[in-house]
């Protein structure tokens, strides 16, 4: 499997790990097979910055991919077949397409491929050229120690359509220890329990429906950072 396919499958299971309450798991997983890996990790740094609008003229964009390719080539043979193995065990299964084919096939070698790279170089030299379009969306960064430029990338992709006081409770809930959060938990769940409760006093038959609902769902919940967010969120509108 191409390293830019690898990569395409590992971006789309951090941005689905949201909805399938499997962050902390896949994040771990992350930490552990990219950024301790030096070499995985510079080479993924080096498929995001070749995939940037950066503005740059043509010469310097040029000089850009050539220098890429030198780098490429002197990384990607000390990566293990191990370790291009458990990347692949852990995302393989993932459907996507692969969001950088053109970097994939400027990586290939041989006179066979001389006209798929010439043409996947002048599509990336004319990215590099391109201006960035500058959107006011501030987007806060993700408080994980050395994942700045490689994680931040992909999870602000989600967090960009949150709010910002969505964001950072997001990110505190993640960060909250296991134990910490449980207790939080239940002692929200418990307060929201209390309001659905006295709410329903007063309430119309269909209400009280309603509410039957939530409680027997909220009963029957395991307590993840998801499900306490959403837990929040409820028992601040109540």
């Amino acid at each position: 499997m191409k390293f830019g396919e690898l990569k395409s499958k590992i971006e789309k299971c951090l941005t689905e790990s949201y909805s399938k309450n499997s962050v902390k798991k896949d994040l771990f997983v992350f930490k552990e097979l990219v950024l301790k890996n030096k070499n995985v990790s510079k080479l993924f740094y080096l498929y995001d910055e070749l995939s940037s609008k950066k503005g740059l003229n043509e010469e310097v964009a040029n000089e850009f991919v050539n220098q890429s390719i030198t780098i490429y080539e002197n990384t990607i043979n000390k990566i293990s077949k191990n370790d291009l193995k458990e990347l692949s065990s852990w995302v393989g299964h993932i459907k996507t397409n692969n969001e950088y084919s053109n970097i994939d096939d400027l990586f290939l070698v041989g006179l066979l491929n001389l006209e798929s790279k010439i043409k996947s170089k002048r599509i990336i030299v004319e990215n590099l050229k391109t201006e960035e379009i500058k959107r006011n969306i501030e987007v806060i960064n993700v408080p994980l120690k050395s994942m700045a430029s490689v994680a931040n990338k992909t999870i602000k992709s989600y967090l960009s359509n949150l709010n910002e006081g969505e964001q950072k409770e997001i990110l505190k809930i993640l960060n909250t220890p296991k134990e910490k959060l449980v207790e939080q938990y239940n002692n929200t769940k418990q307060l929201v329990l209390e309001k659905l409760e006295k709410q329903k006093e007063s309430s119309d038959l269909e209400t009280k429906r309603t509410i039957d609902e939530v409680v027997n769902k909220l009963m029957n919940e395991n307590c993840d950072e998801l499900n306490y967010f959403k837990l929040k969120t409820l028992s601040e509108g109540l």
